[in-house]
């Protein structure tokens, strides 16, 4: 008998690829899917990857011929996001349906590229918000369903990156807008997919500000990387790291292939990516969302707080800091005339405080309902990026951007029309 278990073939393999949508897999999801090729340009690392997966597969540099001999089921996609359109719409064509890492793509035209293939071949695409499935998110929208605070009004939502984490995207290719559309699209289209969800409706308007005020050519020397730079012993940002094997391993040696190194200066003058972010978005239901996003932070985690006619929902979530917190999440439901209600939303194992294993098995194991219509698709990849290039060009032109307006005329492709 044929296996009912997925084929399916992994397109990138750093440290996303080869733990989340990897060994994870291989290990805890081999009764839903079967791992049978993995691809990257890179043919060391991707050996690597397989070696830390615990896998016997082929690798592939190719990924056309990877499509043409082992004809998977699925294709996930973990690859820089200004590659992600390429492979989608050749996966589609093949005939496998795909999971995207976030962002879906990075600019409008491949956007549509996507849109298009995915309605002309009947394939779907998924989009990996696992931010959705975390267990204090979904109380959340479930609190804003219940119409506890009457008609959300408005939404205050800030993001800390601290200076690990933040300091990270400066490290790789996300520093770069030709890679990762900026952080606006890269990490922000987390936060703008968590709005759109939460609020059920669509950006229209975004005015944002944007620069680049700590790191690339505001730091205060510079090197080529950390492991050669001779300000080492006396920078805070210094990065070893030969002290984390996985890293060692997928990115050091194979950098002498390709010559990606994961520790190069966050200091670079070429850097073109803001690190001080700030929004306001107006939604087609009448929301005004105030949103910012920083990346050189003490702390880690967000805020965020839902105005509406009757109350106040209000989150302050931590992730990593210098103190100790409870381990579990207070939402404070405040009520205008009426008591506070503290709700304490224990955390989860897994990744994104159980978010990454929830969304893994609302895509791959049959069964699980979407009540609160947590699974993303295309639509939901589409608008999170628009919102992001929005925000850039409005940050760039000091002009309110129309999400409208960057969408023009595409006669089929009715994204903008009102939601199903």
């Amino acid at each position: 008998m044929p296996s009912s278990k997925k084929r399916y073939a992994l397109v990138g393999t750093g440290n996303r690829g080869a733990t989340m949508w990897g060994k994870d897999l291989v290990e805890r999801w081999n009764n839903e899917v079967e791992l049978v090729a993995v691809c990257d340009l890179n043919a060391m690392r991707a050996k690597r990857a397989l070696e830390y997966i615990g896998a016997s597969v082929p690798v592939y540099t190719d990924f056309d011929e990877l499509l043409r001999v082992e004809k998977p089921d699925l294709v996930i996609i973990c690859t820089r996001d200004s590659t992600h359109d390429d492979l989608i719409v050749k996966a589609l064509e093949a005939g496998a349906n795909v999971i995207s890492e976030k962002p879906m793509t990075t600019t409008v035209d491949k956007i549509k590229r996507i849109l298009n293939a995915e309605a002309r071949t009947g394939k779907r695409v998924d989009v990996s918000f696992n931010y959705r499935f975390a267990p204090t998110a979904a109380k959340i929208k479930e609190l804003i369903n219940s119409g506890v605070i009457g008609d959300v009004t408005s939404v205050d939502f800030h993001w800390y990156l601290d200076t690990s984490h933040g300091a990270d995207y400066f490290r790789r290719w996300h520093a770069f807008v030709e890679n990762s559309g900026s952080l606006f699209v890269h990490k922000a289209t987390h936060h703008f997919d968590l709005l759109n969800w939460y609020l059920d409706s669509d950006p229209e308007t975004v005015s944002a500000f944007a620069d680049l005020k700590h790191y690339g050519r505001k730091g205060p020397f510079r090197g080529e990387r950390c492991r050669t730079c001779r300000y080492k012993d006396e920078c805070d940002y210094y990065l070893d790291i030969s002290a984390t094997p996985l890293l060692e391993s997928l990115y050091e040696e194979p950098s002498t292939v390709d010559g990606y190194v994961r520790d190069a200066c966050v200091f670079r003058e070429d850097i073109d990516i803001p690190d001080t972010m700030v929004a306001s978005i107006r939604y087609r239901n009448g929301v005004n969302v105030s949103y910012s996003l920083n990346t050189y932070m003490p702390i880690e985690g967000h805020h965020i707080a839902f105005n509406g006619h009757k109350g106040r929902i209000e989150l302050r979530q931590y992730e990593k800091q210098h103190w100790t917190t409870p381990p579990a999440d207070e939402i404070v439901v405040m009520k205008n005339f009426g008591d506070v209600e503290r709700i304490w939303v224990p955390y989860s194992s897994g990744g994104h405080y159980g978010g990454d294993d929830r969304l893994r098995n609302m895509l791959l194991r049959s069964g699980p309902n979407d009540e609160l219509r947590q699974r993303a698709g295309s639509r939901a990849g589409a608008l999170s990026v628009l919102c992001g290039i929005a925000a850039l060009e409005s940050s760039r032109s000091g002009q309110q951007v129309s999400i409208a307006d960057i969408w023009g005329q595409d006669e089929g492709l009715n994204l903008l029309e009102a939601r199903p």
